[in-house]
């Protein structure tokens, strides 16, 4: 069955596909070294695949973010300098990601994913925080979170887990607290990101908007779970999918 140039088998698999990373990625991040390599291997141009990949993103986060502050995980005051400073970090990003050579991004991409991926297998859960920061707010807002909102503009998968690990180690955040923060900050880099990407054109809609409902549906239900399940069983889901991927994309590549 075709559905608008999409056969129903891909859309099927890209929802499956958003629908774990955004469980996945609520509990313990890492949801986009499932959702780009998925996109990617699908045929998606590098380009158009990091664009779609902010869309269907955007939701789970954006999900995520919703249940912490209603939740009164985190606080808005808290919180609102700290996604402006990740949103525009992002949007800088994006915008020097427009520049790079499609070609390139097809090397660049997986190199990135792999790395990641590396990150995942040898970088241990951050563990509960001092409660002593080890850099000022000042310095956080202004440097470490434009920084990582900068990746996330360029690449994107971690983020969460950079957002979280940056909290834990250099603001002296517990863990929960830590990965709650980090669903604001990731949903503000992600709009911001998005909002590039939809000026520049580079998101399929049809797509976008069916990994948007997976993502959706597991970023849900991994908030109703947060912490509940052993995060180093999902961090070797997330290692394991991504390797099958990459290897798949690097046969069909040749």
């Amino acid at each position: 069955m075709d559905i608008t140039g999409f056969s129903l088998e891909l859309l099927s698999f890209l929802f499956l596909a958003a629908f774990v990373a955004g469980f996945i990625d609520t509990l313990a991040g890492g949801g986009g070294l499932i959702a780009l390599p998925a996109l990617i291997i699908s045929g998606i141009p590098p380009i158009s695949a990091l664009g779609t990949n902010k869309l269907q993103g955007s939701i789970g986060t954006a999900t995520a973010t919703y249940i912490m502050l209603r939740k009164k995980r985190v606080a808005w005051q808290d919180v609102k300098y700290l996604m402006r400073s990740a949103f525009i970090g992002s949007l800088m990003g994006t915008i020097a990601v427009q520049f790079i050579n499609t070609e390139i991004l097809s090397f660049v991409i997986p190199l990135v994913l792999l790395f990641m991926m590396i990150y995942f297998i040898f970088t241990p859960q951050p563990k509960v925080g001092s409660g002593i920061p080890k850099v000022s707010n000042g310095t956080y807002q202004k440097f470490i979170v434009p920084a990582i909102g900068w990746y996330d503009g360029m690449f994107g998968p971690g983020t969460g887990s950079f957002f979280a690990l940056s909290g834990v180690s250099l603001r002296g955040y517990g863990l929960i607290d830590a990965t709650a923060i980090a669903k604001t900050l990731n949903f503000s880099t992600n709009f911001a990101s998005l909002v590039i990407f939809l000026i520049a054109g580079k998101v399929v809609w049809l797509i976008g908007f069916v990994m948007m409902l997976g993502q959706f549906l597991g970023a849900w239900g991994g908030s109703q779970c947060l912490f509940k399940i052993d995060p180093k069983y999902l961090r070797l889901i997330v290692v394991v999918m991504c390797l099958g991927m990459l290897s798949k994309y690097a046969l069909s590549m040749g």
